[in-house]
């Protein structure tokens, strides 16, 4: 274990430091510019919670699930863990694609009615 960590750290370390340094020249030259860097930021997920509560009821569920299986000797223990908890974890990430895809589309077109009611 410690032949991979001690180099796996170095090079996030030194990984780390020059993505670092490199941003910060990419920021300084945006205000050599004139420009505000905070501009080209990624705004903020307004949906994590969602995302990461359907992840971990999925991942739960999948591991539920395996251990079932696991139980009434359907399936080998490692394949059922494996499987069941990548494909609930990933329906669950698709599920939350498509909600937040929904309620983004549903704000849209609430912002854009209030702004006709202006009008």
């Amino acid at each position: 274990m410690n032949e991979f960590l001690i180099p796996a750290t170095i090079f996030a370390t030194i990984y780390g430091i020059v993505y670092l340094l490199i941003r910060r020249k990419e920021r300084m030259a945006l205000l050599d510019r004139g420009l505000d860097p905070t501009s080209f930021e990624k705004k903020s997920n307004d949906f994590s919670s969602l995302k990461y509560g359907l992840l971990f009821t999925g991942v739960g569920l999948g591991l539920l699930l395996a251990n079932i299986l696991v139980s009434t000797g359907a399936m080998e223990r490692e394949a059922a863990y494996f499987s069941l908890v990548s494909l609930f974890g990933g329906i669950a990430l698709i599920l939350d694609y498509i909600l937040e895809i929904r309620i983004s589309k549903n704000q849209k077109a609430k912002e854009i009615s209030e702004e006709a009611d202006l009008k």
